[in-house]
């Protein structure tokens, strides 16, 4: 049975790589601050404690999916050196450990591309980053270039992604707990934004096919290919539940660095996993109205 490690596995997305990785039939460990039932309490910061773990599962795949991951997040300074310095002592342990991994997935963010002009964008695309996550983002995929002829990296960019279970600080949820509440009103920022939105559940599952594939040193866009505007997603909202709330922007929401649309391209992961089954971002509102986990 081979073995993963998934950084970062008690979050949102970790929580879905590790589902889907158990029924292909890995053997699953994780890395997270809290120590439980197949999960190893380590701290991406701590070097030694890294390498220790990372000695001790010996892993055939690497997930890498610990980050901050929430643009908005106030402490700068944590950002870069989570997502930079934290993914760099990963890469460090791993070498150091003495195992050899057959492929070590690196969770970028398509967040890199920023307001790029063109559309949808594909891997091709210069980055042009416009905020602190972006540039955290960007640089630790420079920083990882490093390991490219030491360590067999696949580095993903997924687009926006959701699903039942994360947090309400992101969009979506935030949007859909307010129509599952029945709220009066709900308050957004910049209602003319429009963005490539997945479902978890497939963002995961190309993880999976990834890693199977083999595709040491490329880079690959997660996404649909398909852009809806927040009224979209609003119209949804009111059809699955019969709602309609006041929706009013309030101006503290609104970014001045926002990226106003964001597609991408997935016909370089075409080539390399075949066809992607979609979810329809209406089916998945609808798990997320009927699941709030």
């Amino acid at each position: 049975m081979a073995t993963a490690l998934i950084t970062g596995i008690n979050g949102f997305t970790g929580h879905y790589m590790a589902q889907t990785l158990r029924q292909a039939g890995y053997a699953v460990t994780g890395l997270s601050h809290e120590p439980a039932e197949g999960v190893l309490a380590c701290d991406l910061l701590d070097r030694a404690g890294l390498v220790e773990a990372l000695a001790q599962v010996k892993p055939d795949v690497v997930v890498h999916l610990a980050a901050i991951a929430f643009v908005a997040h106030g402490d700068v300074e944590a950002i870069y050196r989570t997502n930079v310095v934290g993914t760099r002592n990963l890469l460090e342990a791993v070498s150091k450990s003495g195992c050899t991994p057959r492929s070590v997935l690196l969770a970028s963010s398509a967040n890199i591309y920023g307001n790029a002009i063109v559309g949808p964008i594909d891997e091709t695309v210069p980055a042009a980053p416009a905020n602190d996550y972006a540039v955290s983002k960007l640089a630790m995929e420079y920083m990882a270039s490093l390991w490219n002829d030491q360590l067999p990296i696949t580095m993903v960019r997924p687009f926006n992604y959701t699903g039942a279970g994360q947090t309400l600080n992101f969009l979506l949820p935030k949007i859909v707990d307010h129509f599952r509440r029945r709220a009066a009103v709900l308050e957004l920022g910049n209602l003319d934004v429009v963005r490539d939105f997945s479902d978890v559940r497939t963002v995961v599952n190309s993880y999976r096919l990834l890693l199977e594939a083999g595709r040491s040193g490329e880079v690959f866009n997660i996404c649909s290919g398909k852009g809806h505007s927040l009224l979209e997603v609003i119209q949804m909202m009111r059809e699955l539940t019969s709602h309609n709330p006041e929706i009013k922007v309030n101006p503290a929401f609104v970014r001045t660095n926002e990226v106003h649309r964001l597609v991408g391209s997935r016909a370089r992961l075409e080539a390399a996993i075949g066809d992607v089954s979609d979810i329809p971002l209406r089916e998945t509102l609808k798990w997320m109205l009927e699941e709030p986990v």
